[in-house]
């Protein structure tokens, strides 16, 4: 059975683990400046491991910080301007938005109104999120949102409920106010013992006039490689190694960085370099489409080692694997053609399945993976 926290480490809240606290950053927007960039690396290497996680909600998190220093982290952070100084708007922050913005687009605007009005939300469920897709093309759909802004078949700027393939016709001055009348509904109608909009949709209908709107087929979501005069890089695992960051931003002269929800990060205005530090440029790559969690050691939860394994095995299972150091599936809450998962310090396998589900083999070694058929 799987197993979720109630709650996801933020800057004010970090979360222990294995390696020590997490202290989860949200980038407005997802986009940091080059300094800022620069100036996150150097606080990672000075008070946590080193090691900054790309989460799939396009956020960054800091690993192995000491709860002595944590004080001192928040002061930097605020320095850099990554920190809300109110903990319970920096809480409410969930949001994630199309990498793709323009300065003064719609999502720019959207952003900077669903900020302002996020203390007029109600309580909601920590996990829940609002996704901005009012980009050219949707392509957010696979990132965890339950509210959700995008442009609706006619062009028409919606607000969709996820779950829901349909959406509610608003003007983009309206949409506060939307935001915040939707989860009233979402938690008036029992919505907090759900979890999350989607699963309250499957017992509860939204009001007729919600839905009146077609929401707009997916895109594919972005790739590692040039995107014009930007370089798209993939990060193997989401895992960033703060001091082959800083240097990759220093050698591209890049104007800033965005995070993505698919293990990718955008460099602005870079410039193309033979040495990409570790970091994936070949969009083909296998190691894009493996999943690892961070594993033992590092997670108190898991009781094998991961990422290691998943670079072995990765080249010869490339229609997808995933490595779980335990049964949650943090990295992948999703089904894949192989999963490894952590048991008591040896493996389970399950085919074309959750971390979670039923396994086909139980109790495998370190040894035992390598003789697993492509």
């Amino acid at each position: 059975m799987r197993t979720i926290k109630g709650w996801c480490p933020g800057a004010h809240r970090p979360m222990m683990s294995g390696d020590g606290l997490i202290a989860r950053i949200r980038p407005r927007l997802g986009r940091l400046t080059t300094e800022q960039v620069l100036g996150l690396c150097d606080i990672s290497c000075t008070h946590g491991n080193g090691i900054i996680d790309l989460t799939s909600r396009a956020n960054l998190q800091m690993r192995g910080m000491v709860e002595a220093n944590h004080a001192m982290v928040l002061d930097r952070l605020a320095a850099l301007d990554l920190l809300d100084a109110d903990p319970s708007v920096e809480a409410r922050r969930n949001i994630i938005a199309t990498p793709l913005w323009h300065s003064g687009d719609m999502t720019e605007r959207l952003h900077h109104d669903i900020v302002a009005c996020l203390p007029a939300l109600p309580d909601l469920p920590a996990k829940m999120g609002i996704a901005l897709d009012t980009g050219p093309t949707p392509m957010l759909g696979a990132a965890s949102a339950d509210f959700r802004f995008e442009q609706g078949g006619d062009g028409a700027l919606i607000l969709r409920a996820d779950g829901s393939n349909r959406g509610w016709a608003i003007d983009a001055d309206d949409a506060p106010q939307a935001l915040i009348e939707m989860a009233h509904w979402f938690c008036n109608t029992g919505g907090r013992m759900a979890g999350r909009m989607a699963h309250h949709l499957l017992t509860t209908p939204l009001p007729p006039d919600w839905e009146t709107h077609l929401a707009r087929p997916m895109t594919n979501p972005l790739q590692a490689g040039r995107l014009n005069e930007a370089q798209i890089f993939g990060a193997p695992f989401g895992s960033l190694n703060a001091r082959a960051l800083a240097a990759l931003v220093t050698d591209t002269k890049t104007t800033g960085l965005r995070c993505t929800p698919w293990r990718l990060f955008l460099l602005e205005e870079a410039e193309t370099v033979a040495d990409t530090h570790g970091f994936v440029t070949d969009a083909n790559d296998p190691i894009l489409r493996a999943h690892a969690c961070s594993g033992a050691p590092a997670c108190a939860s898991a009781t094998v080692e991961t990422r290691t394994i998943a670079r072995v095995l990765a080249p010869k299972h490339p229609k997808g694997l995933h490595v779980s150091g335990c049964s949650k599936g943090c990295a992948h809450p999703r089904p894949a053609p192989l999963t490894l998962v952590g048991d008591n310090g040896a493996y389970d396998l399950v085919e074309n399945g959750h971390p979670w589900d039923q396994p086909r083999k139980r109790g495998l070694s370190a040894d035992d993976l390598k003789t697993i058929p492509d």
